[in-house]
């Protein structure tokens, strides 16, 4: 593995020390080379599938929100299944959503929202598999990530949108349940597309992203100066080389450059360049200015962005999660849809907000094996038999609902979709070919996708 060192990092939540750097993963990079997927590429043009230039912002609220206190209520439900809050009319007719979301109400015609998502699984681990990764093959008791994440897919086969902009980012870092980058990393697709993380809080004054920094001692002409790098390359076997590693790698090492020498980066990952008026809109907190630095990096050329939104396991006290919670998405998906609308790149970028489950339709008691309510309201336990999925923008219709759960919010009623369904729907979305293969850890090719379809409904 090559590596261009950029600075330390602060210590992260797995207690861990790590450096960060710019890094080429030799690893698994030779499963398809560069000039097999243009080859697809060129293909898919050749069958009518038209290139595109959309992008995806994937808000991940890590934890599991409850379908049945966000976007799917059940008013007429038992108490204990209802829960707290009430809905409200959205500005489309027939759609209501949660009480705590006034502003997205507003504007429910730019979004649409699944109700009858569902993996059947209430285990963390295998969940957020399931929603990022699209496999199963993990649990609480094996957590290792076994296959990549959907983005690091689709970048490895789209690149970014604009030269010299990374084309997966990470915001503030790539973590599901606690790893890190976890299921958003690239696995068998190679090291380096796992995501560009920015690291640190985007509303901190002194917000710089460690990455871009030029390594210490090193100057524009010694990085320019690639003799050292080509005599590592040399080395290898040249049997790799016949499997299409050393176009990857050059990809790799120009993307390197143009990202530490470039100014198209260092310009979008600057969110001090924003007026005081949209932050304030997106709200001046990490949530908040983390989205809105998601917004400037699909607008210069990223193709796919994640912002990590932790906190969401409410086994007990819901009431006051919630009402901290709920305000602060509430503001920055309204905003960003606005955003987006008035900036002319809502058909251009999709938004999709989820988490790798929902949670039990029926409360418990707040107890959490104590008395009950001694650890404040109840809570709400793990479950992915039904849970939703919000999407909208990126030529996705908004107004629309998409199947529906039983009366209590159990199981879906009609229209089931899977993950795989809202994978493959992003990927039409961004114009990438479902059915290329790449070759896992076994040596054996394997579909970017799992067997689903595209919600025809939303487009």
């Amino acid at each position: 593995m090559f590596r261009l060192d950029s600075g330390s990092t602060h210590r992260y939540c797995d207690g861990m020390t790590r450096r960060s750097f710019v890094q080429l993963g030799v690893a698994g990079m030779a499963s398809t080379g560069l000039s097999q997927i243009l080859r697809a590429k060129e293909a898919s043009v050749q069958q009518g599938i038209p290139g595109k230039k959309t992008s995806v912002i994937l808000l991940w609220l890590d934890g599991g929100p409850s379908h049945l206190d966000l976007y799917d209520l059940k008013p007429e439900a038992p108490a204990e299944c209802r829960g707290i809050w009430n809905p409200i009319r959205t500005n489309v007719e027939g759609i209501e959503i949660g009480e705590l979301f006034p502003l997205q109400a507003k504007c429910a015609d730019k979004f649409s929202i699944v109700r009858s998502l569902h993996h059947g699984t209430g285990d963390h681990f295998t969940a957020g598999h399931y929603m990022l990764t699209g496999r199963g093959g993990v649990s609480g008791a094996d957590t290792q990530g076994k296959s990549p994440f959907i983005g690091s897919i689709a970048t490895r086969m789209s690149g970014a949108r604009q030269p010299g902009m990374p084309a997966y980012v990470a915001v503030p870092y790539g973590m599901s349940i606690g790893l890190r980058p976890g299921y958003f990393g690239a696995n068998y697709v190679g090291a380096s597309h796992n995501p560009f993380e920015t690291d640190g809080d985007p509303n901190a004054a002194t917000f710089d992203v460690q990455n871009l920094q030029m390594p210490s001692g090193m100057t524009i002409d010694r990085l320019d100066d690639r003799a050292s790098l080509v005599k590592h390359i040399d080395r290898l076997s040249r049997a790799v080389e016949t499997r299409g590693m050393m176009d990857s790698m050059d990809r790799f090492d120009r993307q390197a450059m143009e990202l530490v020498t470039g100014s198209a980066a260092r310009k979008a990952f600057n969110i001090g360049l924003e007026d005081d008026r949209t932050r304030d809109r997106y709200g001046r907190h990490s949530w908040g200015q983390s989205t809105l630095l998601a917004r400037r990096l699909v607008e210069a050329g990223s193709t796919f962005v994640t912002v990590h939104f932790g906190g969401w396991d409410h086994h007990w006290d819901l009431k006051t999660g919630m009402e901290n919670y709920l305000p602060i998405v509430d503001k920055l998906v309204s905003a960003l849809f606005e955003d987006l609308s008035q900036r002319g790149l809502l058909d251009d970028v999709l938004v999709v907000l989820c988490g790798e489950f929902s949670r039990t339709p029926r409360m418990n008691d707040g107890g959490n094996g104590g008395p009950p309510l001694s650890m404040g309201s109840p809570g709400r336990d793990h479950w992915g038999n039904a849970m939703f999925c919000l999407l909208g923008g990126g030529g996705v219709k908004g107004g629309r609902i998409i199947g529906s759960t039983n009366r209590l919010g159990e199981v879906p009623l009609d229209r089931p979709v899977t993950p795989a369904d809202i994978h493959h729907t992003i990927f039409h979305v961004l114009g990438v070919d479902p059915n290329m293969n790449f070759l896992n850890h076994s040596g054996r090719p394997t579909p970017a996708l799992e067997p689903g379809a595209v919600i025809q409904e939303l487009l």
